[in-house]
């Protein structure tokens, strides 16, 4: 069980841990000089059939708060020191606040230096505290008055502690990978880069391979202390020490994170539920600066709410923090906000979607997404997101990152909720019956177009995907509509999707001029032909053809270049292969135009037409004067072990 201390300024904080566990926190020469706490300083102690437990000492200066706000995060349970001298003080008031924010239900008030006053004062400042835990709803904690010079009441909490960490239970939630927040990083002639903090989630190993987030670092586990004890492996809610390779010292330190490899995500924007203090006099306004703390973590950054608003004192809402650099962050993470100059508590939040978008086109379904992400369970929270997303689905591979489910996991949650994938990179899933009413709702749609427009092809995907799920990817549409398919009885030909049963009546005459001028384009390969060139070498009118290339093009069975140059639909899955090949041949992952027109065995001008139709599909993007690979050639034309099928992009 890992204590954090919290109260005012020379109220005995650490000469009360030290009294328990025999460790003097004050490490740093100022603080011996300055009698005060500047920084962190831990202890363990160690008691027969109980688990370890491990104390972190914070400052009470206000100066020093930002150290504090270091400490306190991931602890189980907290000790509010206050000196039945003084009393309640301006950091006993903070301080306790924080705690409330950051969600610690779990503590014990300590009246220290009681040896200094008469019974009648003890129980005045016994009052004083009772009422103060009663103003922030922890009533719960008990209050134990102590004197470490007469050794006081120092064997009571001794115990109370012992019996907390033997009834504590961590509700960490199953299948969750290794995050652990730095506090402190230094070297050591023989070992190298040692970091202490603690583990948020799962364990950790020796040996393990993990990332230092936010900078990216790959690192090795060396080895792992704790309590000056080398171990195999620390777990969830324990302090440790863990020796990295890989990393500098002067390249890590308090703020950052060591997690599991797909953990490291850095972020810029997160949305938050946002609680202001009560005891603030203004609301906090749209685009305030604030000083945020997240883990160990400080940075500068705005607070954004919705349409220009604010949160009066005492309220909660919604808002955004725009971070001036990049942070580690997940669902469910507490914080603190400071005011621009870092001297006082506005309020406090929990991350609700640590990759924010930076604009919200559907409102509504944003506000009913953050309510679904208030959950801090994640099986509550996959359960109301599947809810709300019946027509567009739930962005797995985002939700699993922000809540730090693991994949097993994740795959027995969705059994639960009776929701299938629908879709891979990026992967989506709705509810079951979700599809089934999205593909009845498909079926029905095409049944009342063949009836309108019987001499019509079908329905553009594009069209059916407006009229029966609007808010849909276009990708994770197309996967839809393959996974009801057969089950619906219908058929996809390019972008054009219709019943099995509809027989169009409209251009017969195309598939006899089809029948003539599929051959010359198959023949001519990457060079592709103009409408009058086919026109020619069939001995048809440039007109006529020309009219049924288009409308080829719109059906998906043909691509046109901006030169007016037409390519069947398997000349371009093999453009976007050669792509493929440029891309992954080369070490930046890049390939310029010259290199495409030499493997494709066109002309520059060809070349960079067709490269240009391969960027809108989504197959490549533009990098100044360089392309890289956007979407997998499958997901873009419908591939499936090789084989060409029948559905390509449709946005």
């Amino acid at each position: 069980m890992i204590v954090a201390t919290a109260g005012h300024i020379d109220h005995g904080k650490s000469t009360l841990v030290k009294a328990l566990s025999g460790v003097d926190t004050d490490r740093l020469p100022e603080e011996k000089t300055r009698g005060i706490s500047i920084d962190l300083g831990f202890a363990y102690l160690s008691l027969p059939d109980t688990p370890v437990i491990g104390f972190v000492d914070v400052p009470g200066h206000e100066r020093f708060v930002r150290n504090m706000l270091a400490g306190v995060c991931g602890i189980d349970y907290v000790m509010l020191v206050v000196a039945a001298d003084d009393g309640v003080m301006p950091q006993t008031i903070e301080h306790l606040n924080i705690i409330k924010l950051l969600g610690i239900q779990a503590g014990v008030a300590v009246l220290t230096k009681t040896d200094r006053v008469v019974a009648e004062r003890v129980n005045d400042v016994r009052a004083q505290v009772r009422a103060l835990l009663q103003s922030v709803n922890l009533a719960t904690f008990e209050i134990v008055a102590c004197s470490t010079v007469a050794q006081l009441g120092v064997n009571d909490l001794r115990e109370r502690l012992a019996q907390a960490a033997r009834a504590a239970q961590r509700t960490d939630f199953e299948g969750r990978s290794f995050r652990f927040a730095i506090d402190r990083a230094f070297s050591i002639v023989g070992s190298g880069t040692v970091v202490t903090g603690t583990v948020f989630t799962h364990g950790v190993q020796v040996g393990e391979r993990l990332t230092l987030t936010p900078g990216g670092q790959s690192v090795r586990v060396r080895s792992i202390h704790q309590n000056s004890v080398s171990v195999t492996k620390a777990q969830a809610g324990e302090r440790c020490a863990l020796n990295l390779v890989g990393v500098s010292a002067q390249d890590c330190g308090r703020g950052d994170w060591v997690v599991a490899t797909h953990l490291h995500a850095p972020t810029t924007r997160i949305d938050i539920s946002l609680n202001v203090l009560n005891s603030e006099t203004h609301a906090l306004k749209h685009w305030t600066e604030v000083h945020m703390h997240l883990g160990t973590a400080e940075v500068v950054a705005r607070v954004a709410i919705e349409h220009g608003g604010s949160i009066a004192p005492g309220a909660a809402g919604y808002a955004q923090l725009v971070l001036s650099q990049p942070i580690a962050c997940l669902s469910g993470d507490r914080l603190i906000i400071r005011d621009q100059t870092a001297q006082r508590t506005l309020g406090g939040g929990t991350v609700l979607d640590p990759f924010a978008p930076t604009r919200v086109r559907n409102k509504i379904l944003r506000h009913s997404e953050l309510a679904a992400l208030s959950h801090g369970n994640p099986r509550l929270a996959l359960n109301a997101l599947l809810a709300c997303h019946t027509q567009t689905g739930v962005h797995l591979d985002h939700f699993s990152r922000s809540f730090n489910v693991t994949e097993n996991v994740l795959a027995h949650m969705l059994a639960d909720e009776e929701a299938l994938v629908i879709a891979k990179a990026p992967t989506y899933a709705l509810l079951k019956s979700s599809i089934e009413r999205l593909g009845l709702a498909m079926s029905t749609r095409l049944q009342q177009h063949h009836q309108a427009q019987p001499q019509a092809l079908g329905l553009s995907l594009k069209d059916l995907r407006q009229q029966c799920a609007a808010g849909m990817k276009a990708s994770v549409f197309v996967a839809l509509v393959r996974s009801v398919a057969a089950a619906q009885q219908i058929v996809v030909t390019g972008t054009i999707a219709a019943l099995t049963t509809h027989q169009s009546s409209a251009h017969a005459a195309d598939q006899l001029l089809w029948q003539k001028i599929q051959p010359t384009l198959a023949a001519i390969g990457p060079k592709g032909l103009t409408a009058a060139e086919l026109a020619q070498a069939a001995g048809l009118k440039t007109l006529v053809v020309n009219d049924m290339l288009h409308r080829k093009v719109k059906q998906g069975e043909l691509y046109r270049v901006s030169s007016e140059r037409f390519y069947l639909r398997a000349n371009f899955i093999h453009f976007a292969t050669l792509a493929r090949q440029l891309v992954l041949a080369s070490p930046t992952q890049t390939f310029i135009a010259a290199q495409f027109r030499d493997q494709a065995g066109v002309n520059r001008t060809l070349a960079i037409e067709i490269l240009e139709v391969l960027d809108r599909l989504g197959v490549t993007q533009r990098v100044g004067d360089t392309r890289k690979l956007l979407k997998p050639l499958e997901t873009v034309f419908g591939l499936e072990s090789g084989a060409p099928k029948s559905i390509s992009a449709i946005d």
